[in-house]
């Protein structure tokens, strides 16, 4: 996808209270890259050097990767990742796959070895614990595969650990309502791409707005503009960006670095930068700033 179409990178800046958190990890600085769609065509290596240089700037003490590194054919994952191990985490860096990575019978092998090998650790309904037993580290498996079962990981977590879960699909917080959830990282949306002040991203309108034009029109609309799908991509477009409150859990929503036709509009790709301070209650934001990189 040509930068055009793709917009300014922009940095995200987000501070987080997580209750609990030990004093020691006050300050701990998270960067999330999600949605590269790295196929020749939806990611320009421009600006996928932007964003990681945009992510080395930060000092990150962890990096996290919320999938969908790939779109369909698995084989340029490879290449991507060449670009991927220029990065640098003081407690490494950690992935979940999403659903494009996975949609291939391969895909999820190949992938999952490629980020892997160039140093990234892929968790699929795993917990680790980088940064010490005072914070895991949840990575789930894709919200649509059959693989998607929460219940076991969050069931072997003691009660009284802050948590971070990585899970691709925004949807499943939803789900992750039932255990606690400190913050939820996910992607998956691309922030809807185009987004209308006002009304908000343009995808959760297009099936309204179909039902409304006549089916021998309908046929005549450009489908990257109308996508009769692209309204079932996430059931909650409310959460398409940005930080929200889930019941008591906390869920932020990167919107993407790759870039569908017809492109963006009032949707830039971002890398996000989260801090983390020690909080009361679970979930409780402190802040969030924006800056224009490229």
């Amino acid at each position: 996808m040509r930068r055009f179409l793709a917009g300014s990178l922009k940095v995200e800046r987000v501070t987080v209270a997580i209750a609990g958190l030990p004093p020691a990890l006050a300050g701990l600085r998270l960067v999330q890259l999600s949605d590269l769609h790295f196929d020749g065509l939806r990611l320009s290596t421009s600006l996928l050097q932007a964003a990681l240089d945009a992510t080395q700037a930060a000092q990150p003490d962890l990096i996290v990767l919320t999938g969908d590194y790939i779109t369909d054919d698995p084989s340029p994952i490879g290449e991507l990742c060449g670009y991927l191990g220029q990065l640098r985490a003081t407690y490494g860096l950690w992935a979940v796959l999403g659903n494009h990575d996975i949609e291939w019978p391969e895909s999820r092998q190949v992938v999952t070895q490629a980020l892997t090998e160039a140093g990234i650790q892929v968790l699929w309904n795993q917990v680790a614990y980088p940064v010490g037993r005072g914070l895991a580290v949840v990575g789930l498996a894709d919200f649509w595969s059959k693989e998607f079962r929460p219940a076991p990981v969050f069931q072997s977590l003691p009660a009284d650990v802050p948590r971070l879960v990585l899970s691709h699909n925004p949807d499943s917080a939803e789900v992750l309502q039932r255990w606690r959830v400190d913050l939820q990282l996910s992607g998956h949306t691309h922030g809807g791409q185009v987004v209308i002040p006002g009304f908000g991203p343009l995808p959760a309108r297009t099936r309204t707005w179909l039902q409304q034009i006549p089916r021998w029109l309908r046929r005549r609309i450009p489908s990257p503009l109308f996508n009769q799908n692209c309204d079932r991509a996430i059931l909650h477009w409310e959460w398409s960006e940005g930080l929200h409150r889930v019941g008591a859990n906390q869920l932020y929503v990167n919107r993407g670095l790759g870039t569908y036709l017809p492109g963006r509009l009032f949707c830039p790709p971002e890398v996000t930068v989260i801090t983390l301070t020690v909080g009361t209650e679970p979930g409780s934001p402190v802040g969030r700033r924006q800056e224009q990189m490229v």
